[in-house]
């Protein structure tokens, strides 16, 4: 009894300070010094505090006041600012939390997998890029790398890095090389949110409830399940065997990845779902493209959940088409790859909004990760440039429209071609593939017709009903418009492909 009367003194200084701590104020890692707001817009800022508390924000001359709610969460909207900067940001309640140095510009998501979070370190003439990265208004912040089924609030690592020689390093190279040429081409501060996740699948980026609803996804989360409840199993054994063990360390490594439903919505996604944005740029794909047929709906899914939950409307998404990778093949075939480009350009004619980078002619077949990002920062910017900010350059690759059959020939006619036709280092286009009913495909001739419609042939297909272009995982492949984009690859038939049955 004599040492309870010594601990309950102790007990008590120690819940007052519990109580204390869990009073304070307190905001997300998206929100520290350094940081970039939306301009021209109203911007959400959010925490915690004790149940009940009145918390004050202060920037520049706009003061708002929140209560926070019986689960301490609390949020404002700041009025919209425009263009500069620098400012502090004063957030009190029972204590001052000062975020400083912040600037008002634009702000994109940089997202999807690893050919997005490769590095400007990583990527072609990397020591000379160093060189010249005094960007004092470019800023961005990377995003740890966790998978969980349960929301994160906050990372505690994250923060948001002044663009420097010594820090551009550790930027994601397509997101730096596209915000920079915004901020060349604007004037103003770029906020770069660095969240993506080499490997991940697409299905991991959404919320479970939206899979769950959509009803095209059970087998995908019926799996996740099953193996979540193997692994409790195995857990729960007392005489495990080595397999045993090594089949649960195998499940949990899977449960924790990037490849479970929801696991990096929930783990990464979710800490910063409400700030305030422009757009978002993404690339991702290859962890998907055996699952081609079903990207189709699950990548536009994506997306409108995104846009659904961030509370901004339907904001500007673009995303770059995969590159080509793989040995180039002799004749032509089937291709998931070709197929997962498919569905990527499919999602621009379900979603407004949208919109696509080709790079078909800047990959490696050697590597999965081309080291010239440089171009496929500028492709991206170009989209935003003429979509967002009304600039009048020609942004769009060139895409096809329509086929008519005249003969032993098909004439091709294609949206976007603003001008002419050029061609890489052969004087003439190559990449077409034709075939007749017996869905036979042989190599073809393409001849430019005055018109810029395209006209196909082979001798060897006296009745032919379907042409293809770049129609392989690495294709060869030489059209483009005059501003050097390339033609968008595609097929005018329907028939099913390699991937139609797989989920």
């Amino acid at each position: 009894m004599k040492k309870l009367k010594w601990f309950a003194p102790i007990l008590a200084i120690l819940s007052c300070l519990a109580s204390s701590a869990m009073a304070e104020v307190k905001l997300p890692n998206i929100f520290t010094d350094h940081m970039v707001l939306q301009q021209k817009q109203a911007n959400k800022v959010w925490g915690k505090a004790a149940a009940g508390e009145k918390v004050t924000v202060t920037i520049g001359s706009q003061t708002h006041s929140a209560t926070a709610g019986a689960d301490g969460l609390w949020h404002v909207m700041l009025s919209p600012l425009d263009a500069g900067g620098p400012y502090d940001l004063t957030v009190t309640g029972s204590n001052t939390v000062k975020i400083s140095d912040i600037l008002v510009g634009e702000v994109w998501i940089c997202s999807g997998q690893s050919n997005m979070q490769w590095s400007v370190q990583q990527s072609y003439d990397a020591d000379l890029e160093k060189l010249s990265a005094n960007h004092p208004k470019i800023r961005m912040i990377n995003f740890p790398q966790v998978g969980t089924q349960e929301p994160i609030w906050e990372h505690a690592n994250a923060k948001w890095q002044v663009c420097t020689p010594d820090s551009v390093g550790r930027f994601s190279a397509v997101g730096y090389f596209f915000g920079r040429q915004l901020h060349d081409s604007l004037d103003v501060p770029v906020g770069l949110i660095n969240n993506a996740w080499g490997g991940s699948a697409c299905e991991a980026w959404i919320n479970r409830s939206v899979l769950e609803a959509d009803g095209k996804y059970t087998n995908m989360l019926t799996n996740s399940d099953n193996q979540a409840k193997t692994a409790e199993e195995l857990a729960a054994k007392t005489d495990a065997t080595d397999e045993d063990k090594k089949k649960l360390a195998d499940l949990k490594r899977n449960l924790s990845g990037n490849h479970r439903p929801a696991n990096i919505y929930n783990g990464v996604l979710k800490s910063h779902i409400g700030y305030g944005i422009r757009g978002a740029i993404w690339y991702q794909g290859e962890s998907n493209a055996g699952r081609a047929y079903q990207y189709r709906d699950l990548f536009p899914l994506m997306i409108q959940n995104w846009r659904n939950e961030w509370g901004q409307g339907d904001f500007p998404f673009y995303w770059v088409q995969l590159a080509d990778f793989n040995p180039e093949v002799d004749q032509p075939g089937d291709s998931s790859w070709a197929e997962l480009r498919e569905a990527q350009t499919m999602t621009m004619d379900k979603l407004s909004k949208t919109g696509q980078a080709v790079i078909i002619d800047i990959g490696e077949g050697r590597d999965i990760h081309p080291r010239n990002k440089v171009d496929v920062g500028r492709r991206l910017a170009r989209l935003a440039l003429a979509n967002d900010y009304g600039i009048k350059i020609n942004a769009q690759s060139p895409r096809y429209k329509s086929m008519e059959k005249q003969e032993s020939k098909i004439v091709l006619s294609f949206d976007n071609v603003d001008g002419w036709w050029t061609f890489d280092v052969r004087d003439k286009p190559i990449g077409f593939s034709i075939a007749g009913e017996d869905k036979k495909f042989v190599w073809a001739n393409a001849k430019i017709l005055p018109d810029n419609r395209i006209e196909i042939s082979s001798e060897a297909v006296a009745n032919p009903v379907a042409v293809r272009y770049a129609w392989a995982d690495n294709p060869r492949c030489n059209v483009f418009n005059k501003d050097r984009l390339p033609l968008t690859p595609f097929r005018t038939d329907d028939w099913p492909g390699v991937t139609a049955n797989n989920k």
